[in-house]
């Protein structure tokens, strides 16, 4: 390992490369600020300029840069605006946009930033110890266990309900689950539940159903209820609040401490990636957290965003396990990165560490590079980027608006979507006022997808149900999924009971 270390550290450090692992941050982190325009879209876009460099490690620095560049910039747009445009920024606005809303934009931002270093870091430290013993343990992952992931994911519900809002969250969750089922299904390549539209076939898009569960009613809550939307944190047109206290410093480091290992750990299954990941986390510290603590989640907790941040970051550098020592795209991102190896006469698989040691490890050490050159980049803009909500309200609602519809048909390119749009911010701004939590609806839209497929292909496989008794994993992952559910309702209830024995006792 050392000898493979020094061989990526020589490669790595050369001029050429350097400046490869900056522009791709560069770009990565620009494009991961728009709304709909996601990693898979730019390093779709970057292939053909990554080929006519000619050499493949330096190719391979350049498009890894853009993708976590773009997964540490897009948490800008999740936290500012609420609109998150790549799935695994959408944790991050629960707690980080009612930060920005109540005037502290900059420690958000300052909070997203440190927490995605860290992530990407110990992720990468991580990846270079386990890498050749994890491709082995993600082979034992099938299907069948990837369905319990995904029941895992959506046990994580409970988390994103507040008190007594249980029920509305699994209401939410199911509606989510629906949506997911329009278009193709697993099974059968027949389209349905499209009501004979052609440009369903496909099923609803993932960028217009985030941006009208959030970006959307947003916008239309700027216009029925006035309000400052900076706080006092942005009189004056000066954002303030840019450093955490050392108590907010204390609290998120162990936050940073687990996430960063669960999240690696969850990265590296194929067909997990940073979603779950932040949506895990999430969840996962939110159960943990004392009584008190949960109450500040959704409201604006430093440990709510610190979590996803941590999680996604350190899952992207984990997802390039099982791409680079198997040759399994682990998400549609590394399937494009999968597709630009093969392009470039580079076969991932277990031989790669072998026969390519440069690429392999110049990869990690670009990646150790490009996490520092990501917090040089953005910690010195954040004063700067926090301005958007020094902006006059009626400014910034035709920008939010605007970059909703722009993001809503990049994702399709075609107006069905736009309408589609308009239909669910409508939908999404009614539930809102009901007090219903929206996120539920994203987690069953994004979860359900690959859920289906990997339950069809269990059932195929097995003829029944019978993979859950016979494959342990599966069964263990279930039972943690349930735990995980009904914690929450067990933690209320003996709070109910330690309640009363105190007042029976006076």
């Amino acid at each position: 390992m050392l000898e493979g270390l020094l061989i990526g550290l020589s490669t790595a450090v050369s001029p050429t490369n350097l400046l490869l692992v900056v522009a791709g941050c560069l770009i990565g982190t620009l494009i991961g600020m728009l709304p709909g325009l996601g990693p898979m879209s730019i390093i779709a876009i970057m292939i053909p300029v990554a080929i006519t460099i000619g050499d493949p490690t330096g190719a391979l620095i350049l498009l890894a840069g853009v993708y976590y560049g773009a997964i540490f910039g897009g948490s800008t747009s999740s936290i500012l605006l609420n609109a998150p445009g790549v799935a695994g920024t959408v944790a991050s606005s629960f707690d980080g946009y009612p930060m920005a809303r109540a005037g502290h934009a900059g420690k958000a931002l300052t909070i997203a930033a440190i927490a995605s270093f860290a992530g990407g870091t110990i992720g990468v430290v991580l990846l270079m110890i386990f890498a050749p013993m994890l491709s082995s343990l993600a082979l034992l992952f099938h299907s069948a266990e990837y369905f319990a992931l995904m029941v895992v994911g959506l046990s994580a519900i409970a988390a994103f309900a507040g008190t007594g809002q249980v029920f509305k969250a699994v209401m939410m969750t199911l509606l989510g689950l629906m949506m997911a089922t329009v278009g193709e299904g697993a099974l059968f390549n027949m389209p349905r539940f499209t009501m004979g539209v052609m440009d369903l076939q496909s099923g609803f898009s993932f960028i217009t159903l985030a941006m009208a569960l959030f970006a959307l009613p947003e916008a239309i809550f700027l216009v029925l209820k006035p309000r400052v939307m900076g706080g006092e944190g942005s009189k004056g047109g000066k954002i303030s609040g840019l450093r955490m206290s050392r108590a907010e410093a204390r609290s998120i480091t162990p936050v940073i401490g687990r996430q960063s290992v669960q999240g690696f750990f969850i990265g590296v299954l194929p067909g997990a990636g940073a979603t779950i990941a932040s949506f895990l986390g999430y969840a996962v510290e939110r159960n943990i957290a004392s009584k008190e603590e949960q109450q500040k989640f959704g409201h604006g907790s430093v440990k709510g965003l610190a979590a996803p941040e941590t999680a996604n970051n350190a899952a992207c550098t984990g997802s390039f396990v099982p791409l680079l020592t198997l040759g399994i795209p682990g998400s549609g991102t590394t399937a494009i990165l999968l597709g630009a190896l093969i392009a470039l006469n580079v076969t991932p698989g277990p031989r790669l560490m072998v026969d390519e040691p440069q690429i392999f490890w110049a990869v990690i050490i670009s990646m150790y590079i490009g996490n520092l050159v990501l917090l040089i980049l953005n910690l010195p803009l954040i004063p700067y980027i926090a301005k958007i909500l020094a902006i006059p309200r009626n400014y910034l609602i035709p920008f939010i608006l605007f970059f909703t519809m722009m993001g809503s048909y990049i994702g399709q390119n075609n107006a069905t979507e736009l309408l589609l749009l308009v239909g669910f911010g409508v939908m999404a701004t009614v539930l809102r006022f009901a007090d219903y939590p929206l996120a539920p609806v994203l987690i069953g839209f994004i979860l359900g997808q690959m859920m289906e497929d990997n339950f069809s292909r269990a059932m195929q496989i097995y003829g029944g149900f019978d993979f859950i008794i016979e494959r342990p994993m599966t069964l263990g992952l279930l039972i943690f999924a349930v735990v995980l559910l009904v914690l929450p309702s067990i933690r209320a209830r003996l709070a109910r009971q330690k309640a009363k024995g105190i007042a029976d006792g006076d």
